[in-house]
């Protein structure tokens, strides 16, 4: 059978591999492999929810091993560290457990096509200290730690019995796109909760001192002014300190350190500003990639390189227009997953696979539990819509229910919305622990 091999079991690569594994898997035409270093996946823009405590991740991992069996493909658990076009085969490194044990050895993985969909990595710009001294967030596991990192230094600074030890908690958050933005809002949620646990003093005030700092003239710098004036508006609304038009100069273990000269105390520093593809992809066997590790790719989504080998998502440097590229974003990689399904059952048949045509259909940016903010696509004439507050937040949790049908089906969605639902009756709003 055809072997089609899936590296990165993230929102794109997960989905294009469940369509596959349904539509031809199951009817053995097609023998279908996803390639992932880790054994769950979470669909990457909740993380910033992990990170504040309000996603139980329990309840919202996809076990891949699980869902493979249910979607008829396979799957392999490894890091690609390699790729030998000339053999046509992926290299994974082992796995090993917390010890340095090693559970499943190094191995090569052979294909006919290959799909890389390794996401994407955050992006330091070299800025010194950075790297030792910021948490990022870019899996589930550095969600987790920035959480246990934010609950002890809380617990550091205010007893039990709300007596005061010292002042504020200071949080630096450095980038204000989406991500720095819907971090810095969940944090007031966080901080609410647990002043109401008792693991803050009942004091008024902000106990968590919020700094948001983007080298651009405004936050959220990729979306319409309109936003980002909302969401600025809404953001100093909840005590949060903005500093825009002054990039960082160095990053140290408690302080963050401008151009200009300005020092941002930090209990905890948090670098959400900009990403990269990860650097295994500039290093592999004469594939053709951008500054940014980025794979270059045609309109079919093939590399410029290798027409058995194509990129979707982070990973992929895809033009849009004539002087834009597709962005990063969890809806680009849908439609080229999407796009990829009918390709590669194209290819697969003979038939050529198509040309990619991306489709902006506007932002949406979460400012808590009840509201949130963006522009929705409109009509050429009338241009994108503005919409706020409490139907804004609806169509924003609306994305990730999207999502999950897209991979698990409408009634797995369904199942697992009641299960979540029932389940914040009996827990707190935030993890406390």
């Amino acid at each position: 059978m055809h072997r089609i091999v899936i590296v990165g079991g993230g929102a794109g690569g997960l989905e294009l591999a469940t369509r596959l594994g349904d539509r031809l898997g199951k009817l053995e035409r097609a023998q279908v492999t996803l390639v992932d270093r880790w054994p769950a996946h979470v669909w990457k823009p909740l993380l910033h929810e992990v990170a504040t405590g309000s996603l139980d991740t329990s309840t919202h991992q996809i076990t891949y091993a699980a869902h493979a069996h249910w979607h008829h493909f396979g799957f392999v658990q490894g890091e690609m560290t390699g790729l030998n076009r000339s053999n046509r085969e992926v290299s994974v490194a082992a796995v090993l457990d917390n010890d340095g044990t090693e559970i499943t050895p190094a191995r090569n993985i052979p294909y006919d096509t290959l799909v890389l969909a390794l996401g994407s990595r955050t992006h330091f710009f070299g800025v010194p200290g950075a790297q030792e001294h910021a948490i990022t967030l870019d899996t589930l596991e550095q969600a987790e730690l920035l959480r246990k990192r934010l609950l002890q230094a809380c617990l550091k600074k205010r007893s039990f019995t709300g007596d005061v030890k010292d002042e504020a908690v200071n949080v630096a958050i450095i980038g204000a796109g989406a991500t720095g933005v819907e971090l810095a809002a969940g944090l007031r949620r966080m901080e609410d909760t647990f002043r109401q646990f008792g693991l803050l003093s009942s004091e008024n005030g902000h106990e968590m001192r919020i700094s948001l700092l983007e080298a651009g003239a405004r936050v959220l710098p990729a979306l319409p002014e309109k936003v980002s004036a909302a969401t600025h508006g809404s953001l100093t609304d909840l005590g949060i300190s903005i500093s825009v038009s002054d990039p960082v100069n160095c990053v140290t273990a408690n302080a963050v350190e401008t151009k200009s000269g300005h020092l941002v105390p930090a209990d905890v520093t948090i670098w959400a500003a900009g990403i990269k593809a990860p650097d295994v992809l500039a290093s592999l066997d004469g594939l053709a990639t951008n500054r940014i590790n980025q794979l270059k790719v045609l309109k079919t989504l093939q590399s410029e390189t290798d027409e058995n080998i194509f990129a979707l998502g982070d990973c992929a440097s895809c033009a849009w227009t004539d002087s834009r590229m597709v962005p990063p974003r969890a809806q680009a990689a849908h439609q080229q997953a999407m796009f990829l399904f009918k390709a590669l059952i194209a290819r697969i048949g003979g038939r050529a696979p198509g040309s990619f045509s991306y489709k902006d259909y506007g932002s949406l940016i979460s400012l808590g539990s009840a509201t949130a903010v963006g522009s929705l696509s409109g009509r050429a004439r009338s241009g994108n819509i503005f919409v706020q507050g409490l139907v804004a937040r609806l169509m924003y949790a609306a994305l990730y229910r999207k999502h999950l049908i897209a991979v698990s089906g409408l009634r797995q969605m369904a199942i697992a919305a009641i299960a979540h639902g029932l389940r914040r009756f009996a827990t707190p709003r935030v993890k406390l622990h």
